[in-house]
């Protein structure tokens, strides 16, 4: 898989990428992930990648130029089977979305930052409009790792075990994961639950939907309220 970004704050990225489960996937040769500097495809001086709003108002908005430049150049050598840019008004991302995603072969993200960008790059080179969540980020570049990051550790070969990914929390029906418990057995007088010691593995997987479906129940009637 192939992920192509195109960032005006290339560095966050670069960092984010050289650590953790996205490195190790990277290392492996299961995703190429290629970062694209905007400003690379800015002209004038001073590489100009942003500009007032039309009609006024506060912040800056990353100008069409640059951006088309990088993206058509780069459509010129693949195709793409998305090419995303996240917003407010996009669809939730979730585990579903990132199983998607996930078989995907060449995926192309424009990342936004300042205080938006040109409504004509979303309206002609973007495919599909993704929301993280409902809350406000300083640049396209953090929702993108949290994409790359929840998409990459479901390609084969990216955990050490295989049955981790289909046993998150998120990928069964509640959407809820259950306690998890370690050494040492007794800890400030709280003790592990029997079952988990049991060695009854049917009995120990009951008890593990059940303590699910609890939070989600205690969740939903908590947001019900």
């Amino acid at each position: 898989m192939r992920i192509d970004i195109v960032s005006a704050n290339p560095k966050i990225l670069e960092c984010s990428l050289k650590n953790g489960l996205t490195s190790r996937v990277v290392k492996k040769k299961l995703i190429n992930v290629v970062i694209h500097n905007l400003r690379d495809y800015a002209e004038g001086k001073y590489k100009q990648i942003d500009d007032l709003p039309y009609g006024g108002g506060s912040g800056m908005i990353l100008k069409p130029e640059p951006v088309f430049r990088c993206v058509e150049k780069l459509m010129k050598e693949r195709d793409y089977e998305d090419v995303i840019y996240f917003s407010p008004q996009g669809k939730k991302f979730d585990q579903k979305t990132a199983n998607d995603f996930s078989l995907k072969e060449n995926v192309l993200i424009i990342c936004g930052h300042y205080k938006g960008i040109d409504e004509r790059v979303i309206k002609k080179l973007a495919t599909k409009e993704i929301s993280i969540g409902d809350y406000v980020l300083s640049c396209g570049d953090i929702a993108a790792y949290v994409f790359i990051d929840a998409v990459a550790r479901l390609i084969p070969g990216a955990l050490g075990d295989g049955e981790s990914a289909i046993t998150d929390s998120f990928q069964v029906e509640t959407g809820f994961d259950y306690p998890q418990y370690t050494r040492p057995e007794i800890f400030k007088r709280m003790k592990v639950p029997k079952v988990l010691m049991s060695g009854n593995h049917k009995e120990i997987k009951k008890w593990r939907e059940s303590k699910a479906k609890s939070k989600y129940k205690k969740v939903f009637k908590s947001n019900k309220n």
